[in-house]
């Protein structure tokens, strides 16, 4: 917020530096670029960087011509201006994460965190209904081997069956019911297979 503060820069040390830092090159470009793309949009003629500095690597003292670096140091001081007048106006007063630390920094990457942070924001609880039938299918078999009634084996199967159908009516949303019903008999004679 400080970017009045900044001391002023050496252009001829600056261009010099920028000639040997590649990456600040790449900076430069960047910011003449942009530059270019401003002078084109309000009307100007967009001009070659290398021309606008010169032979000797100074910038121009036209004010039309703004070396981009003073350029970027007005939009700083702009947008610290204007973070300013918000504060005195009060509009980041009573945000509701203010004084605390931000959830979710530090520890390790969790790549569900979006998924969890959905289901703690809605409040949704239990299982969607074709994640549990998928499941309660797989283990079906094993939930009937524990039965010793045969009317009790038919029951959980007919009543299992009632739930997918269900479940296929529901228009709610999330991901489709693909669970397959189960022909009762069928399990009723795979049941006293299993029991022999």
């Amino acid at each position: 917020m400080a970017a009045h503060l900044r001391e002023p820069q050496d252009p001829e040390r600056d261009g010099h530096a920028a000639a040997q830092d590649p990456s600040r090159r790449a900076a430069q470009y960047r910011v003449d670029r942009e530059v270019d793309r401003e002078r084109a949009e309000h009307g100007g003629a967009p001009t070659d960087a290398a021309e606008e500095r010169g032979a000797t690597g100074t910038e121009t003292s036209d004010e039309s011509t703004a070396p981009p670096r003073r350029r970027m140091d007005d939009r700083a001081l702009w947008v610290d201006t204007v973070v300013d007048q918000a504060i005195r106006r009060g509009e980041f007063d009573d945000l509701p994460m203010q004084g605390k630390p931000l959830p979710g920094i530090g520890g390790t990457h969790d790549p569900d965190w979006w998924l969890k942070s959905l289901v703690e924001r809605e409040q949704i609880t239990g299982v969607l209904p074709a994640a549990q039938l998928r499941a309660e299918h797989a283990a079906l078999d094993e939930t009937l081997d524990r039965e010793h009634d045969e009317r009790r084996v038919r029951e959980i199967v007919a009543d299992f069956n009632a739930r997918v159908i269900d479940a296929r009516r529901q228009l709610t949303g999330g991901p489709p019911v693909v669970t397959p019903t189960r022909d009762v008999e069928r399990e009723v004679s795979r049941w006293r297979q299993r029991r022999r």
